[in-house]
């Protein structure tokens, strides 16, 4: 049945070819597929059909959709009503319109590129993914720019970068005597999430205020036995999946995998690959409907990368791979993968830039939330670096040692498995892809995706501009083993295969001059270093300094706005809640106490326990103090005020935790003023 209702909701190629003449429709393909400037007599018969299909499905307004730099999605809503000359009421979408729109841009994120006052903003239409129907709304997917023309969204730098890495893939290719119209990344991207139930979640404060859980005691199962992994769904969660998918099926999504994750009440689903800049808008989309399915079944979805303390936070694996316009994967090593020359310059190309620019693969996943998960051993660590598998890796180590490519083939064809995977590993290759398994759950990926496809786009132009006085002629293919053998000898140090978590590895890798950005504000500072700023200006991402600098204020600056309203929630809740309960418990203990002494019995317990508690609360009010201190004593400057959250706040924050944790464990339960772990990871 779902077959049926598969894209039902979207004006995807099916519906403009039934709803559009056929030169209409052939301009818009080379439009959407070759980058073709449209034209405002085209854009006016696309929006009518638009408008009609919308209407025809139940539609009564539309929105340009788009995602400003807070890394959601935005989208105001106008009515497809308006009237004619004559006064008449009727159903209108002009391709001026749909081409273009003007939202008040003053409230987003600009990380000082444009002023307060500065209120207008421009949303243009993005052709090359599909608009949709939410409930009674066309979704329409554009870009989003300052009046002046700065880029003040998530969207447009991923759709450069595709602009930047098909010219020069098909330059490359074309050197090999390939022809192929374009070439584009194929994004496939893992989501995990947790469930946990509604009313649980409205009785903390944290989780309302900050998505994560700020205090609590480890439940005593956590995820020890590995049993929820892969383990049978509940029937509640199987219920929540059920219409998730059916929802995403009506809207075009290709939700694929459904599974039990590591942790308890932990999820996951994957949809199929697709170009990254749909994969990236569908992801969006998938987040948006993940929360409201939820809450249609009593849940609440978190999608913070760690809500729960002790057992695992929650990733988002971006598979990355190269597909030429005939559908061809130009990262599949086939059988022979020493003598696929063509192969082996791609892959040659990745590695180096993930070398070159493992700061900036660090910056795009870099959050306040993904910094508790990087390298707590459940997820890659903070350090940058890749994974070929086993028999790959023998055939690049036979290349740099120049020994006989065909021995060491075949000894690594001898093993079973070329891709076992590696979970350690930020950037792995899995068989005909890269798994880049860095970013956090909640993130927006676009700048992740931009970064590979351009530092990729760098290693291919060098590589074209070397090669180019050799194509075509004998010497060619010496040209490009010698290349090749050259830029890995270059970038061998970003290869390692061992384990990622260990404390070897972190010295192994300062000894190779791998950078370990431990924190946010760290890892921005190096965002506009002059390699980086040279990558995305030389290739168009962004066209100033300006544009980069201001990405790494917006990234640093909601770092430390994070932060600050995660301590002043903690404050709150000890203040208001975690210590009345406490003393009020612990005057009840003392009573008991009293009374026990009354009739001769023995309290040597109840006073141990009294006095534990009573030196827990004097340490919650001198660690609240030095917290508050640590909030009022914030710099001024970005940066400084990131480092400050990061070196100050964190770790008061992290006494804050320790303490209230272990008054948890000497109170009452029924005294405890919030759900407990064991009550929000094993509901029923």
């Amino acid at each position: 049945m779902y077959i049926e209702e598969f894209g039902s909701m979207v004006f995807n190629e099916k519906v403009m070819e039934q709803l559009l003449d056929g030169e209409s429709f052939k301009k818009l393909m080379m439009v959407r597929n070759e980058g073709m400037p449209m034209e405002r007599p085209l854009a006016d018969v696309v929006a009518e059909a638009m408008k009609n299909w919308a209407v025809g499905k139940g539609a009564t307004h539309f929105t340009h959709w788009f995602q400003p730099m807070t890394g959601a999605t935005a989208e105001k809503h106008d009515a497809f009503l308006d009237r004619n000359k004559e006064g008449e009421p009727i159903l209108e979408l002009k391709g001026k319109t749909l081409m273009k729109g003007e939202s008040d841009a003053s409230s987003f994120p600009s990380g000082g590129i444009r002023e307060t006052f500065e209120a207008r903003g421009y949303t243009v239409w993005d052709p090359t993914s599909d608009a949709f129907i939410r409930e009674d709304t066309l979704c329409i997917p554009t870009a989003f720019c300052s009046f002046d023309g700065a880029v003040l969204d998530k969207k447009t730098p991923l759709l450069r970068s595709l602009d930047a890495i098909n010219h020069q893939a098909v330059r490359l290719l074309k050197q090999f005597g390939q022809t192929t119209r374009y070439v584009y990344p194929a994004v496939g991207l893992e989501q995990e999430y947790f469930l946990i139930n509604r009313a649980d979640y409205a009785k903390r404060r944290d989780l309302i205020l900050t998505e994560r859980t700020l205090f609590g005691a480890a439940t005593p199962k956590g995820q020890v036995l590995e049993d929820h992994y892969y383990g049978t769904i509940r029937p509640r969660v199987k219920a929540f999946m059920k219409e998730l998918d059916e929802e995403l099926w009506k809207v075009g999504i290709y939700s694929k995998t459904e599974h039990n994750e590591v942790a308890p009440c932990q999820h996951e689903m994957a949809p199929i690959y697709a170009r990254a800049n749909i994969a990236v808008d569908n992801n969006q989309l998938i987040m948006d409907i993940m929360k409201k399915v939820a809450n249609r079944h009593g849940f609440v979805c978190l999608l913070h990368e760690k809500p729960f303390e002790g057992i695992n936070g929650s990733g988002k694996h971006n598979n990355w791979s190269l597909t030429t316009a005939e559908g061809e994967n130009l990262l599949k090593p086939g059988k022979e993968p020493e003598k696929n020359l063509r192969f082996m310059i791609f892959l040659t190309a990745v590695i180096k830039a993930v070398d070159d620019y493992q700061d900036l693969l660090r910056v795009s996943v870099a959050s306040a939330a993904n910094d508790h998960r990087l390298g707590g051993n459940e997820a890659p660590p903070a350090i940058v670096s890749m994974y070929l598998g086993d028999r790959l890796r023998m055939v690049v180590d036979a290349i740099i040692n120049k020994t006989d490519l065909k021995t060491a083939y075949e000894k690594a064809s001898k093993k079973e498995q070329n891709d076992d995977r590696n979970r350690t590993s930020p950037f792995a290759f899995t068989g005909n892809k890269f798994e880049f398994r860095m970013p956090g759950s909640a993130e927006n990926v676009s700048c992740t995706n931009y970064v590979i496809n351009t530092s990729v786009a760098e290693s291919l132009k060098q590589f074209a501009d070397r090669l180019s006085p050799f194509a075509g002629k004998p010497e060619f293919e010496d040209e490009v083993r010698k290349l090749i053998r050259e830029e890995l000898i270059a970038h061998e140090r970003i290869l390692f295969e061992g384990n990622g978590y260990s404390q070897e590895w972190v010295k192994e890798a300062e000894r190779r001059g791998l950078s370990n950005y431990k924190s946010t504000p760290e890892a921005f500072s190096h965002y506009t270093d002059e390699k980086n700023v040279n990558l995305l200006k030389s290739h168009g991402i962004f066209t100033t300094e300006e544009e980069l600098k201001a990405r790494a204020v917006i990234g640093v600056s909601k770092y430390t706005n994070i932060v600050n309203i995660e301590a002043r929630t903690m404050i709150l809740m000890t203040e208001k809640d975690i210590m009345p309960a406490v003393i009020k418990y612990s005057s009840e203990l003392a009573y008991g106490i009293e009374s026990k002494q009354a009739l001769g019995l023995n309290v040597d317990h109840e006073m141990e326990l009294l006095t534990d508690i009573n030196e827990h609360i004097r340490a919650l009010n001198a660690n609240n103090v030095k917290l508050q201190e640590a909030l009022k004593e914030q710099p001024a400057g970005t940066f400084e005020a990131g480092m400050h959250a990061f070196e100050r706040i964190l770790p008061a924050m992290e006494e804050e935790r320790r303490i209230v944790d272990e008054l948890e464990l000497m109170v009452d339960k029924q005294s405890w003023p919030y759900p407990d772990y064991t009550d929000l990871l094993y509901y029923v």
